[in-house]
């Protein structure tokens, strides 16, 4: 009787355990935080192909192989949004494992390749303050991109998400480039070459996920089959705003899954996860 109730009372101090640990990895979630939804990235890939990056302005995913991100996560709400101007200091992430390369702001080689370095968390989302300012300046939170799609499409993409968060709203957005081969006023290229015999991946296309909501409390709890979704994919290469603005390049979140092999919010219960994934948001409602 004694060893029985003592292998029922293991069973129980370690189903508590258990159940306590899943609850602590829970709450450890905060909310606000940028994978509050669920991390995006492919079980299946290395350290090396998926570096977390955990920031006070956003969350990345890097690719030591490729030296761009996968995707950078944030979280965005007016207080975000302030008078800080660009800190313009763009230099190497030395948070980086030692055994990665830190890319610098001259790697991207403009003169001979042409492509801005790409803001994948835009310096206005965080401009209330000099230092959270600063941090989008890493080139971890680079990619390279045709000057007329970053300085022109894009640009006005996120000019509309900061209106959004103006407007009373909170923002959970997700982006980063997919592909190989993309074109600048030099020409087509599928990367960038350094003198240690590296390469910076330059993706084919550039894209972006933003969920909306009202600025409030208990965020999940207040996803719907209702909420409110954008998602964009756009070519990398000049001339993509002839004719055409962000509004020509939306799509649903479930194409860019498919592209990217990435799995978006997937702490969402099924059903609505389901719902929101397949939605093409109206620009002109």
């Amino acid at each position: 009787m004694k060893k029985i109730a003592s292998i029922a009372l293991f069973v129980f101090v370690h189903a508590f355990l258990f159940f306590a640990q899943g609850t602590e990895e829970i709450e450890a979630l905060s909310e606000n935080s940028p994978l509050y939804f669920g991390n995006p990235s492919k079980c299946e890939l290395t350290e090396e192909e998926d570096y977390i990056l955990e920031k006070n302005e956003y969350t990345l995913s890097y690719n030591s192989q490729k030296l761009i991100p996968n995707w950078v996560s944030w979280h965005l709400s007016s207080s975000d949004i302030g008078e800080s101007g660009r800190a313009n200091d763009f230099r190497p992430d030395f948070s980086l494992p030692g055994k990665f390369y830190a890319v610098k702001k001259s790697d991207y080689q403009y003169v001979k390749y042409g492509f801005d370095r790409g803001h994948v968390c835009p310096s206005a989302d965080r401009s209330a303050s000099k230092e959270s300012n600063s941090v989008t300046f890493l080139m971890t939170n680079m990619i390279p991109q045709s000057p007329d799609l970053n300085r022109i499409v894009w640009k006005d993409f996120e000019a509309f998400e900061r209106t959004l968060s103006l407007e009373g709203n909170e923002l959970y957005i997700i982006a980063g480039g997919e592909g190989k081969g993309g074109e600048s006023e030099k020409g087509y290229f599928e990367s960038i070459p350094l003198v240690n015999g590296l390469e910076i991946l330059v993706p084919s296309h550039c894209w972006k996920i933003i969920l909306i909501l009202p600025e409030g409390e208990n965020d999940f709890s207040r996803i719907t089959s209702e909420t409110e979704i954008i998602s964009v994919w756009m070519p990398n290469k000049q001339g993509i705003q002839n004719g055409a603005t962000w509004k020509n390049y939306l799509c649903s979140v479930d194409f860019i899954e498919e592209k990217t092999g990435l799995d978006f919010f997937s702490r969402l219960p099924d059903e609505i996860e389901e719902i929101l994934e397949a939605k093409i948001f109206c620009a002109d409602k």
